[in-house]
């Protein structure tokens, strides 16, 4: 599909990335070579200048090619982030190398132009290797730059953009000596020492390269976000469903991999396994920002600002990880009372349950301190499944059901009435048909009055349950 992100396996991916680094070695060892072969026969600082830019590019590229070879190890048990870091280390090296290039360049270039005069001797062999040179560094960067770019490497990044200044920075000296030469035909006085001034504008190329690599190395070593990526994923992220807040986003990068880490304020009385939807849907935006990281939610619990009593009773208890149902509150007289279910482990003894609720009762009157009085009613919550007997047919009772509900004028129809004994009790379940636009409310009373009237019908019955169903989804 076009746009999607091509997927490289690791070992390709280690394979291509310690070539390019390998052949940057080898190149680079060949063009200092020459270029210190060069400066010595024909006294030239700018050229001796350069090889000295190059011979640090050497071991420049040697740190790289090491430093890619250890990052694409995989994480372990003392490196649980991975060595990535390792060729952020690396680009840090070599900045401090081209720094002293740098001083080493500066220093020199004033000795000749105000101390001591040099002659050089600039021949075709001095051009020959410094077109070389740049055709060298064209090849190799473009080269680098393309394995960086498929597989985002800082350390690669670096190597190419040292090799291409060097294009630059070789062109100068290039330019000096030509200088040199016509101020030779020419006796122009000035001419004659354009090589000093060369060499200065080559250490001016790499203090800005290096100025540019300082800038992102210590970002990424002191592990600064990247610019505006920050405020894109609070954007991306303040879009998901349920999401109350977003607290906290912290990034850091090491090599090609970059981390997130993410606290969201969710609505207290969310279930875990909703707050857990809600981490992947922030997972997704993050990844539409800053694919393939790896990214940490943090869910904090927040309350609402259109939390209701009922939603901050129930906050109360799913803290204590219990669930309360049926939570009734009567104002009278102006004092709130509440009453509510709480179902608990039938194998409790009453002692303790009696001592869970109480706790929980203080509590929800501390956190909701206009609650007057809590009255809570115990439920044992079953835990072992029941033996019973068949379905068993009763004619005369289903057709005393029928009857019953036929009191009911929001009751529409009666269907799959079933009757099974359990532990000698016998159950009735069934389905009522009720209008579609009933409140849920008056469908709760009607079910609460039916049950009511089935047992005054049939004191036998032990339990009713009545499923309610819309009209709609019941046309036959």
């Amino acid at each position: 599909m076009a746009g999607s992100p091509v997927v490289y396996t690791s070992e390709a991916m280690r394979a291509e990335k310690r070539t390019v680094a390998g052949s940057s070695v080898l190149a680079a060892m060949a063009v200092t070579v020459l270029k210190l072969t060069v400066g010595f026969t024909t006294g030239s600082l700018g050229i001796l200048s350069e090889a000295a830019h190059s011979g640090l590019d050497l071991i420049a590229a040697i740190i790289t090619w090491f430093s890619v070879r250890v990052s694409d190890k995989p994480a372990d048990a003392d490196h649980q982030y991975g060595h990535e870091k390792v060729e952020n280390f690396s680009a840090f090296i070599e900045t401090g190398l081209l720094l002293l290039t740098c001083v080493w360049i500066i220093y020199h270039a004033f000795e000749r132009m105000f101390f001591h005069h040099v002659e050089i001797e600039p021949s075709l062999g001095a051009f020959a290797v410094m077109f070389f040179s740049m055709f060298v560094d064209f090849v190799r960067s473009r080269a680098l730059r393309r394995i960086a770019k498929k597989y985002d490497s800082q350390a690669l990044e670096a190597d190419a953009l040292h090799f291409s200044t060097d294009i630059w920075s070789s062109g100068v000296v290039v330019l000096g000596l030509l200088f040199v030469l016509l101020g030779r035909k020419y006796e122009i006085g000035w001419m004659r020492d354009s090589d000093p001034v060369a060499a200065l504008i080559v250490a001016c190329i790499v203090v800005y390269v290096s100025w540019r690599l300082a800038r992102r190395t210590i970002d990424a070593l002191l592990d600064a976000a990247p610019t505006g990526v920050r405020n894109k994923i609070i954007a991306a992220v303040s879009n998901v469903e349920g999401l109350l807040e977003v607290d906290r986003v912290r990034i850091r990068r090491a090599g090609n991999r970059y981390f997130a880490d993410l606290s969201v304020g969710l609505a207290r009385n969310v279930t875990f396994q909703r707050s857990e939807q809600v981490a992947e849907a922030v997972t997704d935006a993050v990844h539409d920002i800053l694919p393939e990281a790896d990214v940490i939610v943090r869910s904090v619990p927040r309350a609402p600002y259109s939390e209701n009593i009922f939603d901050r009773v129930r906050a109360v208890a799913t803290r204590n990880n219990l669930n309360v149902h049926d939570v009734s509150v009567q104002d009278l007289d102006g004092r709130l009372h509440v009453e509510q279910h709480l179902e608990l482990g039938e194998q409790l003894a009453l002692k303790d349950a009696h001592d869970r609720v109480s706790t929980l009762e203080n509590e929800i009157r501390a956190e909701v301190p206009e609650i007057a009085s809590i009255l809570t009613h115990i439920e044992s919550e079953p835990s072992t499944i029941e033996p019973g007997d068949k379905f068993i047919q009763d004619p005369e009772l289903e057709r005393k059901l029928k009857a019953a509900v036929d009191e009911f004028p929001e009751v529409l129809d009666m269907h799959d009435i079933e009757l099974k004994r359990v532990r000698d009790r016998l159950y009735v379940s069934c389905h009522c048909t009720m209008p579609d636009d009933l409140p849920l409310s008056r469908v709760h009373d009607v079910q609460t009055e039916l049950e009511i009237r089935f047992k005054q019908i049939a004191p036998e019955l032990f339990r009713v349950l009545i499923h309610p169903e819309p009209s709609t989804d019941n046309r036959r």
